[in-house]
């Protein structure tokens, strides 16, 4: 941009749209970053943004979205093109179950504040497009970050937080003050995880810190002809994005890079083999201690307690007839062969026999708002069988196990 008049007047505009707006200013490598911190469910950030845009000033924009919100922002019936047996066979349950709580969370806000969280976002995405500058989409991938935050965490830390997860899904209360004023100092990722998952500190590295830094070395590789950047990001970010963004030098593919990798399952499953030995070796010593009748009936008992419970889980969450059948066949199996776990099972039984329709998809947001909402809406009903008759198997997996050790120790 130049001082020529034109030029002046859009400098001005711009800094009259940013007056009483958080906000910081990082020059580098020849391009002028604006950072504007925005409050995500704040009518005056959605004015805020839209002025700045309009006054012409910036040649290109740059917003807290990854293609994935931005898709599920701008289309809704992106959702009806979701194809359920795929996210259950590829192991992506959890994270399409997140993704849904996010949504559910977001619209109970709405609801609640009458504005859309991320509506700065959207707001900022759809008038730059409209204007035709350069938009760059800077944020990390939503599953990445969920990924990597649950790595960080024990197996009890993903167990607690896997719980609360389905506890917020089903969640229909209003949001508390404590969230909303998390929101209006920035960050709707935060917020929802606070939601659905508690305070869980280990959490907040990849939440807020990480992202921190994969958006600051997204803003270091502008578009091509860039000179004047402006980023709206939530006002959260505002300090550790301007931070990094003056002070990183690391190339910025290599920064990107390191926040994306996600750290690959061991290759031994110890806690599953542990398991298996532990019920094997049950099952052997009560043949080889008591004879064919102790051993049947500790194998007999396993059946029972694990399949059981699982087929419980499968019954309350509404499950088929033969998706309950289902879930008391793979139960016993589970803690042998984790690649047929029952809740994965259970729930591809019940996808393929009730298949959702196009209108359980474009109603999924608002039926998991209302607890009956759950068991009417297939889509939601396929997640309660995953999750109940996963819950299910767990129980009767230590219930077993327990009665196991009591039968040949007691």
């Amino acid at each position: 941009m130049t001082d020529a008049p034109d030029g002046a007047a859009t400098r001005a505009a711009a800094e009259a749209a940013l007056a009483g707006q958080p906000h910081a200013i990082v020059e580098r490598d020849g391009v002028r970053y604006t950072l504007l911190g925005t409050a995500h469910v704040s009518r005056a950030s959605v004015d805020a943004v839209r002025a700045a845009i309009a006054s012409g000033h910036y040649d290109a924009v740059a917003v807290e979205l990854d293609a994935q919100r931005l898709q599920a922002m701008t289309d809704p019936d992106s959702l009806g093109r979701l194809d359920l047996v795929k996210v259950l066979r590829e192991g992506k349950t959890p994270l399409f179950a997140a993704n849904l709580a996010l949504a559910s969370y977001q619209r109970r806000l709405a609801e609640q504040m009458g504005v859309e969280p991320g509506a700065e976002l959207m707001a900022a995405a759809a008038d730059a497009r409209a204007l035709g500058l350069p938009l760059q989409l800077i944020d990390r991938d939503v599953g990445l970050t969920f990924r990597r935050a649950m790595q960080r965490l024990g197996w009890w830390g993903r167990a607690k937080v896997s719980g609360s997860l389905m506890m917020g899904l089903i969640a229909s209360d209003a949001v508390g003050d404590d969230d909303i004023e998390r929101l209006k100092q920035g960050d709707v990722l935060e917020a929802s995880f606070s939601e659905f998952a508690g305070e869980v500190p280990e959490l907040y590295e990849a939440i807020i810190t990480e992202r921190d830094r994969y958006m600051a070395a997204r803003l270091r590789e502008p578009p091509a002809g860039a000179h004047e950047v402006l980023a709206v990001v939530g006002a959260g970010h505002l300090k550790g994005l301007a931070a990094h963004l003056a002070d990183d030098r690391e190339p910025p593919h290599d920064v990107r890079a390191g926040l994306e990798t996600v750290k690959p399952k061991s290759r031994v499953p110890w806690m599953e083999i542990t398991i298996a030995v532990v019920v094997l070796g049950g099952f052997a010593w009560g043949f080889w201690r008591g004879g064919f009748d102790v051993g049947a009936d500790l194998m007999l008992q396993w059946v029972l307690v694990t399949g059981g419970l699982g087929a419980l889980g499968c019954a309350i969450a509404g499950g088929h007839p033969l998706s309950i059948l289902a879930a008391f066949i793979a139960s016993p199996i589970t803690p042998l062969h984790p690649a047929l776990a029952s809740g994965t099972v259970s729930a591809l039984v019940e996808a393929a026999l009730r298949k959702p329709t196009y209108a359980d998809f474009m109603a999924l947001r608002d039926d998991v708002g209302t607890v009956r909402g759950w068991w009417r809406n297939r889509v939601a009903r396929v997640l309660l069988n995953f999750f109940l008759t996963s819950m299910g198997t767990a129980i009767g997996v230590w219930t077993g196990g327990l009665r196991m050790l009591g039968k040949l120790f007691g």
